[in-house]
């Protein structure tokens, strides 16, 4: 197989501050991936054997409660680790990690994880910042369901999608890939009915524009006014 390339790895929020031969070492463990769209990289409870490095394309974090219900957690984007159970003490995957469109990947045996953790601090430290972001997003979706009106989880759930992988059209902003309204029922804990009715509303009023897997915000402050709370269920 072919050396990797460092310049994979550099700038991306994981490697930020490391110099050229740290991210050599980090690459020579590393394998490249491709997942189909639908493809699962892991499954929940499987023994986490290897970590990854999204290069390319989305992934979504599905758990599986004990009843069968899908909550998705997060969508991973470009440039984010998924899979690294072993920083947070685990030796199974904790969820299901799907592509949500095809992928590019890096991937990493887990027994790795410990002694790159060792030799570059800096790859730690960042690390474990995400983690800790990740923390802290989960907290505050606790609290949405906790506290919020439907309509608000599902409107900043649209929003957050926007912010993470929106791209400017002549139409608006087009969260840019695959997305469906099951999806954005799992993110939020309603129904998909409830998700329906509350899309072909913002739609017939001009607030946003919604396809078969594809959402645009045309007018994404409209939106930003319902998340706040500061619009009723008004369409």
């Amino acid at each position: 197989m072919s050396r990797l390339d460092p310049s994979l790895l550099a700038g991306l929020p994981p490697f930020m501050g490391m110099d050229q031969p740290a991210l050599e070492h980090i690459l020579e463990g590393a394998k490249p991936l491709r997942q189909p769209k639908n493809a699962h990289v892991f499954r929940q409870g499987e023994e986490a054997h290897s970590f990854y490095l999204l290069l390319d394309g989305y992934v979504r974090v599905v758990k599986l409660a004990p009843d069968g219900e899908q909550v998705i957690v997060r969508f991973i984007a470009s440039g984010e680790l998924l899979g690294i159970a072993k920083a947070i003490g685990r030796d199974s995957y904790p969820a299901n990690a799907v592509a949500a469109a095809d992928c590019v990947l890096l991937a990493w045996p887990s027994h790795l994880w410990e002694s790159i953790v060792s030799a570059h601090p800096g790859f730690a430290t960042n690390t474990y910042a995400m983690l800790g972001e990740r923390l802290l997003e989960t907290q505050d979706k606790v609290v949405e369901l906790a506290t919020e009106r439907v309509e608000q989880r599902v409107a900043n759930a649209v929003l957050k999608l926007a912010n993470q992988s929106g791209r400017k059209t002549e139409e608006g902003t087009l969260i840019d890939f695959p997305i469906s309204r099951q999806d954005i029922s799992e993110m939020t804990g309603t129904t998909l009915h409830t998700v329906s009715r509350l899309l072909s509303g913002w739609e017939h009023a001009g607030w946003v524009k919604s396809s078969r897997q594809k959402v645009t915000l045309m007018e994404g402050h409209k939106l930003v006014m319902v998340a706040s709370g500061q619009a009723g269920r008004k369409s």
